[in-house]
């Protein structure tokens, strides 16, 4: 039995993402100790931390709580930032980033709180052990996360580093990307497991389609990157890290799911979804078509059809897209009867589709103020009806 004491961890995520971010942590096995708008609370051991950062999909950062402090002053954050054993978790010869988020009336600059932090560690490493380590903006290393506000400083160790929305496949982006976490949660809001056909129109760079594969395949997202924030402490198991991945790996299947359809009218996006897919090692179980969204090919049998159209002032005329969003409607109505047809897009074009929704889920996807829209389209004829594959 591990005589390491449990600590608070909390995965942040994107505001509005916590309930399905719950969701996620429970379905691995956690109790919930605390929840709010842009993070959940468990208590957990290192080798617990380990899977939130392979699995997780809708997080943003795994963090570590490390130490709470009450100072007025930038002083006094050194002096109680000084007393904390940061040689037991920062190594020596390692690299140290802060990072902050500072609202208090004596600190003008954020900077300069990180700065006198930074000191604080450096000096503290310093005298344990004669040497101290580097430190800079690169975040891809030891990563300490600074909250303070008023007199009250939280002081946390960043296990995943990089954003775990990051996974890194999304190397040829599109225009009005969706965010991995946020396509994930779309998911999991729909329903979707792989095992009824999945139609993504008008995909962008494939980033829905490509986490439905990872979902319905069994890969943890966690095990497309190398690098993560826990590898750079001092209490960093790399056996026990092995372990980790080597039980994710087996969590995987190579059984295709369902169908999963993906086009886009603009060819350049097609090859992108297609390019980040291969990436991700899920192009095998995607089918990828260019074309209008209405000449999107459907199974014969029914499934989940989602579609993320265009919005924001930086995507064309408003009155343009009212049109393109009536033209959504119409195909839907006409080609699918049956599917379960879901639409992202932003609140004010939530209603323009000229179609009754049964249900309206917020979503922010950046500076957007989105809404994630569920139809009901009763049965009828359908039109571009394709093979189910065997």
């Amino acid at each position: 039995m591990s005589t390491e004491p449990t600590r608070i961890l909390r995965a942040t995520c994107a505001p509005g993402l916590a309930p399905w971010l719950a969701k996620e942590i429970e379905a691995l096995g956690y109790a919930i100790e605390n929840k709010d708008h842009t993070g959940v609370e468990i208590k957990g051991r290192m080798a617990d931390a380990m899977k939130l950062v392979l699995h997780l999909r809708t997080a943003f950062h795994v963090l570590q709580r490390f130490a709470d402090l009450y100072p007025k002053n930038a002083d006094e954050l050194y002096e109680g930032a000084s007393g904390l054993p940061w040689e037991r978790v920062i190594p020596a010869d390692g690299y140290l980033t802060i990072v902050s988020s500072v609202r208090n009336e004596t600190i003008r600059n954020s900077m300069f709180a990180n700065v006198r932090l930074k000191d604080a560690v450096v000096d503290r490493i310093q005298r344990a052990h004669e040497r101290r380590p580097d430190s800079g903006p690169k975040g891809d290393r030891s990563l300490v996360h600074m909250f303070w506000k008023d007199e009250h400083c939280r002081l946390a160790l960043d296990l995943s580093g990089r954003k775990l929305s990051d996974r890194g496949y999304r190397r040829m982006p599109a225009k009005a990307p969706m965010r991995e976490s946020i396509a994930a949660a779309v998911l999991m809001e729909t329903g979707y497991d792989g095992t009824r056909p999945l139609v993504v129109p008008m995909c962008g760079s494939g980033t829905i389609a490509i986490e439905a594969a990872l979902m319905a395949t069994g890969r943890a997202p966690g095990l497309l990157r190398s690098n993560f924030g826990l590898k750079h402490l001092v209490t960093f198991d790399e056996d026990a890290w092995k372990q980790e991945r080597a039980d994710a790996r087996k969590l995987r299947t190579d059984t295709p799911p369902a169908p999963i359809i993906v086009s886009d009218i603009d060819p350049m996006a097609v090859d992108a979804a297609r390019r980040n897919a291969v990436t991700a090692g899920v192009e095998q179980f995607l089918e990828f078509h260019t074309g209008d969204f209405a000449d999107t090919p459907l199974p014969e049998t029914p499934g989940t059809i989602i579609l993320h159209g265009e919005y924001g002032e930086r995507l064309g005329n408003p009155e343009q897209l009212k049109q393109t969003y009536k033209r959504m409607g119409d195909f839907l109505k006409q080609n699918c009867a049956g599917w379960d047809a879901w639409v992202f897009t932003s609140r004010e074009l939530s209603g323009a589709m000229g179609l009754k929704p049964v249900k309206r889920v917020p979503f922010e996807n950046g500076e957007f103020d989105c809404r994630l829209v569920q139809f009901e389209l009763y049965e009828g004829t359908r039109k571009n009806r394709v093979p189910q594959r065997p």
